[in-house]
Order: C-alpha cells, then structure tokens, then sequence
C-alpha cells in the first residue's frame, strides 16, 4: 500500500512534521518514506491511499483499560449515591462484574474495539473481570480484537472477593492466554491482579509462584486510601511494599493509578522498572485524587496514559491530565505538554514493545509497525515538532480523525468502519443491555444490605 499526500507526524526519538510526503507499507511494516513518484516508481503495483493533505501520525495506545465497564454507560446505581471509592466498587463495579456471561464479555468488548477504532486508538492493555465466566473470558475478547484487527494485552484480575476457587480460575486463566497468545501477531497476555486490598497473602504467593520468569503483573496500586490502609493491617507495609515482597514489582508490571503513594514507593518503582499509568478522568469522576505525575516523571518512574474504562479517545485523556494537575495544585505550569507527550507517545509505545520485543511501535519510521491513523486537522497557526503537543492539547479532535490503519491494514476509511459491523454490535449490545442491567440491579441491592 502506497499512502500519498500526506503530511507526516513522525513521534518517536526525534519528532518530525514532514509535509507532503508518500509512506509505503509492505505487509504490516513502514517500509520506506519519501517522494511520491519516486515511491510509486518503484512499487507500481501497490494499492493507491491519498490522505489528501491530512496529517499521518501512529495510532494512540491506551495502557490500561476495562472493556467489560461498557455496561456501565447509563445505568442507575440502587440507593443512595457512593460516598467514596470503596462504595463505588462495592456498589457498582463488582456486581456488574457478576453480571456479565459470554455474550455480555464479547460484546462489551466489540462496542469498546468500535469506539477506539473511530478515536484512532490502535494499541489497548485491558483488565478483565467477569467472576461468574472465567474460563475462556480471554479468548472471548481476544477473538473480538482479532476481528477488529487492533493490537491489544489482555489479562483477566485474580482476586479473593470470590472466594479461592475463582481465584485459582483466575490464575488459570491467566496462564492459559498468555501461552495460547504468545505467537499472535496482535495479541499478548499478561497477568492480572486485581489490587492489594483484594488479596491475602496466600493468593499473592500462588500468583507469584505460577507465573512464567519473563512475564509481569497488570495490578490498581494504591488508587485510593483504602488499599494503603488495608495494606498496613495485613503486612504492615505500604502497597508497593507489600507487592514487591513476593516479587510483583518488576520490569513487565503495569501499577494503575499510583494516586496515594509515598516517596519510597515511588523509589521502589524506579528502582524496579515498573511501569505506572495514568488515568485522569478515571481518577475524577470516582474522586480519589490526582497522582504526583510530576515527580513520577522527575523521578524516572515509567508513567504511561491509560483510560481506565472511559471512552477510547485518547486525546481526551491527554486534556484531562494537562488540566487536572493544574487545578488541583494550583499552579499552571503542572503537567507540561512536553510531559503529557513523554507519557502518551514514547512511554506508551515503549509499554506495548515490552509486549512486543521485535517490534517498533508508535512512530513513524522506516520498518516501525505501520499502526497509523489520519486526521482532518488544519492549523491556522505554524504546527511544527516542537509545539505539536500544545497543537494536539488545543487543537486535535477525535472526531477530525477519519482513517485507520493497524498492522498494514485498514480499519476504517473515511469515517467507515471496514473490520467490524458497527450497527449490528450496538444492536446486539441493546439487547443484552437489559438482562445486565437486571442482574447487576439484583448484585448491587444485595450490597446494600
């Protein structure tokens, strides 16, 4: 495929803005850039895609997300409003949880696969749980990403919460997709935990203990007060502490949220390499407070963007975490734009390498992934390397974006989704709405007892 009239945002090491250019895909690679006749010359056969002067830049990565929240769109929660965080789990996510079955799985999964491919979201890292179907709940997703043709690392979250058996479930499940997935092309596994305040100590050891030498954790740490305190109770330790002593915090764990941390938790995850996200509006709507972004980023932690559930328009997130960090501390030069890129574009394609190892991802070079996506965007002021994420954090839309590609191949083309029937996903999902709704309504009143 030879994409023609574009105008290229390189990202990587060295951003560029290179204006009127060809890029020849070969298979799921970049395989050169330069001038069009050149190019065209040199592949007569290739199939002709004209961005007509739109920008070409690498799809967005989310590192960390919930597939299975999408039920949670519009849906009354029984009683009094939740107070606090550990309410809002109490009373809305774990019974929707219970809720879901195979058919609920999936398709939240696909209504999820079709907002991201319309945001331009190539690359997503999702956290499972569905208590009540475990056992295949990985293939099920990973089936639906396979058929969206995104790339994505599925995990499901063990937890105590429902008792030992669902939690060794959970351990298996875990295993078995990350050995069935380790040669797709797509898609990786990695292993779940669902948070601290969710697991004894026995669970953790037999977590620690099954997983493969090269393989990490994708766990909520310290997302509210609640799991330091239940932390210091069971070990004594705080979160990260704790984690750390049976040997979860490593290079290939992801720590979601990390809002209520100390400073030796933070040395602990520099230390160790872990790999922190993000998630601002997350972090807003449930009220728990904004992470140290500032002092993740000065410290050398790895801090990455996720969205935790939200909808898969990562500029969104991008807005968010510009904005909150400001408010919240007062002061206007919190969370530099510079520092909202690091995360968004080197830390998050350097996040789904590690998934990945032979792969360059979330840039636009010769022999990168060619994971791209076009946006309908003019400037009416200079847009160069150098201003380009204030171009995106005032500027950009998702809705300008109107092509995209993952893997060498087409997603959607103006507008027009190609891999996946958006209709009849959103059908499907209506009609199972009800029976969700009706069965987590049953799970949250038991709460309420």
């Amino acid at each position: 495929m030879l994409i023609i009239n574009a105008n290229l945002i390189t990202l990587g090491a060295e951003p560029r803005v290179l204006w009127d250019q060809a890029l020849y895909i070969a298979g799921d690679r970049i395989a050169a850039i330069g001038d069009r006749d050149e190019l065209a010359a040199r592949h007569p056969a290739a199939e002709i895609l004209d961005a007509r002067g739109q920008f070409v830049m690498p799809g967005g990565i989310c590192a960390h997300t919930h597939f299975y929240g999408a039920y949670a769109r519009g849906m009354a929660i029984p009683g009094p409003a939740p107070r606090d965080f550990p309410q809002i789990l109490e009373r809305l996510w774990w019974p929707l949880d219970k809720a879901l079955d195979k058919n609920s799985v999936r398709a939240s999964a696909l209504v999820c696969l079709v907002d991201a491919i319309k945001h331009g979201t190539t690359s997503l890292i999702d956290h499972h749980a569905s208590p009540n179907c475990i056992v295949g709940s990985l293939d099920l997703i990973g089936d639906a990403v396979d058929a969206a043709g995104l790339r994505a690392v599925l995990c499901y979250e063990v937890t105590d919460r429902d008792g030992v058996d669902k939690m060794r479930a959970g351990i298996d499940e875990n295993l078995r997709f990350m050995a069935a997935a380790s040669n797709h092309p797509r898609l990786k596994g990695t292993f779940g935990l669902h948070a601290s305040l969710t697991l004894n100590d026995e669970s953790l050891r037999a977590c620690a203990d099954s997983i493969p030498d090269d393989a990490g954790f994708h766990i909520h740490v310290a997302e509210h007060e609640a799991d330091q305190g239940d932390s210091l109770v069971k070990s004594g330790l705080n979160v990260v502490e704790r984690l750390d002593r049976f040997g979860i915090m490593n290079e290939r764990t992801i720590a979601a949220h990390c809002v209520h941390i100390e400073a030796h938790e933070q040395d602990i995850l520099q230390d160790r390499g872990v790999w922190v996200s993000h998630q601002p509006r997350s972090n807003m709507n449930n009220g728990v407070g904004a992470a140290d972004i500032d002092g993740l980023l000065e410290a050398g932690v790895k801090l990455c963007l996720g969205n935790d559930g939200f909808s898969n328009n990562m500029w969104a997130e991008w807005k968010a975490a510009y904005l909150l960090h400001k408010v919240v501390n007062r002061d206007p030069r919190r969370a530099d734009g510079m520092n909202i890129a690091r995360m968004a574009w080197d830390n998050n394609a350097r996040l789904m390498e590690s998934f990945f190892p032979d792969a360059r991802i979330g840039e636009i070079s010769a022999g990168a992934l060619a994971d791209l996506i076009f946006v309908d965007y003019q400037p009416f002021t200079p847009l160069t390397a150098g201003n380009l994420p204030w171009h995106l954090l005032f500027g950009f839309e998702a809705s300008m974006v109107t092509t995209t590609i993952c893997a060498g191949k087409i997603l959607m083309r103006d507008r027009q989704i190609l891999t996946l029937d958006e209709k009849e996903i959103a059908a499907e999902a209506l009609e199972l709405a009800p029976r969700v709704w009706e069965k987590y309504t049953r799970n949250a009143e038991l709460a309420l007892q």
